[in-house]
């Protein structure tokens, strides 16, 4: 996980790989696909780097 993101997308990180090694989901990519699935979520969030520096940018 990026050291940016909150407390709240870290734990859902770790729960997330923890399910996925109960259930013998991707089998050795576990933490690799809880990964991917946090960081699209923050994406969709705009809690990113990138987007909260183009949030600052805009002027109205």
């Amino acid at each position: 996980m990026p050291s940016g993101a909150s407390p709240k997308r870290e734990r859902e990180f770790k729960e997330l790989q923890q399910e996925f090694k109960e259930e013998h989901r991707y089998p050795g990519r576990e933490e690799e696909v809880a990964a991917r699935i946090v960081n699209k979520q923050r994406r969709e969030h705009g809690e990113t780097k990138a987007q909260k520096a183009r949030a600052g940018r805009k002027v109205h």
